[in-house]
């Protein structure tokens, strides 16, 4: 299902076949979580060329529930989106939710109880329901439930983790099969599926997940928790020496990684897949992207905030080396007037325009010379 077809150093340049279409790698999905992306609908992601998404199973379970999405058709049929669907476990929610307040729930080796930040329902998530979940989904790609834990936790707790993940990516692997059989799937048929590597800042207990997850046998691999440390220095021994424990021909999935400049160090570092909230997060703010150079390996972009009062009278286009909607039919003070005046377009453009930005600087990375 995934073919290398170009490797210069670590960089690599792919191909991955899903159910709902071809994709080349690298390639970055944007978050989808809830079935949706924030202010944009289909014509806006389609005239763009958006490809992949993320959804998120632990959003979608608790509204609209995933019950309801399979009378629908699956998650595609739902959000009338004929490109592939990648659905995240739901694993860093759920933790995040934890570990920010310990009267949300509590993590054993069982699985996960929690409730919902949405009506205080408590809800109960094992390995094996997540994996029932994703396939109620219909996704093209699923990731299985990992345990999270914050790069300051201690090494004692990071390794309890570890062992956790591991334990829980197999059963994650013994229901993808029973699921299979089960609903009558087809080995061609099937989604993909994605461990994912946890050990904190620590790079022998990552060699230590990968390699037991690589055991167990996935269709790719994910870097768990966070690229960075708590002074937000990028961890690049730990996540170049990540990539290198996951076996060649699988494909390496950079979780959550979504500054550009980060996108470019993984991808150079062996890394072909990426998802984050920044581009359209950033954009419903009124920070947008904006190209400087053509070269990658320079100081290739910068940011602006258009609220400032400095673009006023800036009428200019947004950025020049851009074609997308917002570029090519408004200026920078048009913009700024519709967020100083609340007006809904602005976000819609900015996150077009972000998303735009993002998609460029793939291309840009697959076909580098």
């Amino acid at each position: 299902m995934f073919e290398i077809v170009k490797k210069e150093n670590k960089k690599r340049i792919g191909k991955l076949e899903t159910m709902h279409g071809e994709i080349n790698t690298p390639f970055f999905m944007p978050d989808a979580t809830r079935g949706f992306v924030k202010s944009l609908g289909k014509d806006d992601l389609e005239m763009i060329g958006m490809g992949p998404m993320v959804v998120n199973t632990y959003h979608l379970y608790l509204e609209p529930g995933e019950k309801l999405i399979k009378r629908a058709g699956g998650i595609n049929e739902f959000m009338n989106w004929k490109r592939p669907l990648l659905s995240d476990s739901g694993g860093y929610q759920i933790f995040s939710l934890i570990h920010k307040n310990p009267k949300m729930g509590r993590i054993t080796d069982e699985g996960a109880t929690f409730r919902s930040p949405l009506n205080g329902s408590r809800h109960f998530i094992t390995p094996e329901r997540s994996i029932e979940i994703q396939f109620d989904l219909g996704v093209d790609m699923m990731v299985v439930l990992d345990d999270v834990p914050p790069n300051s936790y201690s090494r004692e707790k990071i390794e309890e983790a570890v062992r956790r993940t591991i334990d829980w990516a197999a059963r994650c692997k013994n229901e993808y099969e029973k699921q299979l059989k089960e609903r009558k799937i087809k080995r061609e048929d099937r989604p993909l599926i994605f461990g994912v590597i946890q050990g904190g800042p620590y790079a022998d207990l990552r060699e230590y997940c990968a390699r037991e997850l690589v055991r167990i046998g996935f269709d790719g691999y994910g870097f768990g928790a966070r690229h960075v440390d708590s002074e937000g220095n990028f961890l690049e021994e730990v996540v170049r020496e990540t990539a290198e424990y996951i076996p060649e021909k699988a494909l390496r999935f950079a979780l959550g990684i979504g500054t550009p400049e980060d996108i470019v160090r993984c991808h150079s570092l062996g890394w072909d897949m990426f998802d984050c909230v920044i581009p359209t997060r950033e954009g419903r703010h009124g920070r947008l992207f904006i190209r400087k150079e053509d070269n990658l390996e320079a100081d290739f972009y910068e940011t602006i905030n258009i609220t400032n009062e400095k673009y006023r009278e800036d009428f200019s286009p947004v950025d020049p080396k851009c074609d997308c909607l917002l570029c090519k039919n408004y200026t920078r003070a048009y913009l700024r007037h519709l967020f100083a005046t609340g007006e809904p377009l602005a976000m819609r453009m900015a996150s077009i325009h972000n998303l735009k930005f993002y998609l460029d600087l793939m291309d840009r990375l697959r076909n580098a010379k």
